[in-house]
C-alpha cells in the first residue's frame, strides 16, 4: 500500500468514527430535546398528541381549579388560543392567574396538556424568556414591563 493510500484510509476511517460518534450522541439525546410552543403555535404548527414539549403563556383569569390531593387544572393562553393544563404536584409559590408560566409535559390532544413540571416567574420584573419573546412577537408586551435580565435568563455574556 502506498503512502498516499494509507493516509486516505486513515483520514476516511477517522471521519467514519467521528460520524458514528455524532450519530450516537444525537440518538442518545433525542428524548431530551424539548421544544417550546405557545397555545397558538401548537394549533398553527399541527403538533401531534403525545409530543413532549414546553407550553408557555399566561395563566387565564378564573381558570385555576383545585382537584383532589395536589391535582390542579388551569388554562394557559396567548392571543391565538388556549390550552387546558392538568398538573399534579406542588405549584410554585408565585404561580397565579394573569402571570407568565412555562409548563413542561406531554400534549394529550389539541386542547389538553399534562404537565410534569410548572415554572412561574420569580419576581416582579422577570418572565421566562420564551414567554416574553412570544408576547413581544405577538404584540402583547405591555409597555412598562421589563424583559428578563440577562443574568437571570441565562447569564452574562
Amino acid at each position: 500500500m502506498t503512502r498516499k493510500r494509507r493516509r486516505l484510509v486513515l483520514i476516511s476511517s477517522a471521519l467514519g468514527v467521528f460520524a458514528f460518534a455524532i450519530g450516537l450522541s444525537l440518538f442518545a439525546l433525542r428524548d431530551n430535546i424539548v421544544f417550546f410552543y405557545t397555545p397558538g403555535e401548537i394549533v398553527e404548527k399541527g403538533v401531534q398528541p403525545g409530543a413532549r414539549l414546553r407550553l408557555g403563556g399566561l395563566v387565564k383569569e378564573g381558570s385555576i381549579e383545585k382537584g383532589e390531593g395536589r391535582a390542579v387544572l388551569f388554562t394557559v393562553m396567548d392571543a391565538q388560543g388556549e390550552i387546558r393544563v392538568r398538573y399534579s404536584g406542588v405549584l410554585p409559590d408565585l404561580f397565579r392567574e394573569g402571570q407568565g408560566v412555562v409548563a413542561e409535559g406531554v400534549l394529550e390532544s389539541g386542547s389538553a396538556f399534562r404537565a410534569d413540571s410548572v415554572l412561574a416567574k420569580h419576581d416582579e420584573t422577570y418572565m421566562p424568556r420564551e414567554v416574553a419573546d412570544s408576547l413581544k412577537k405577538q404584540g402583547h408586551w405591555q409597555p412598562g414591563e421589563k424583559p428578563a435580565p440577562a443574568a437571570a435568563a441565562g447569564g452574562a455574556r
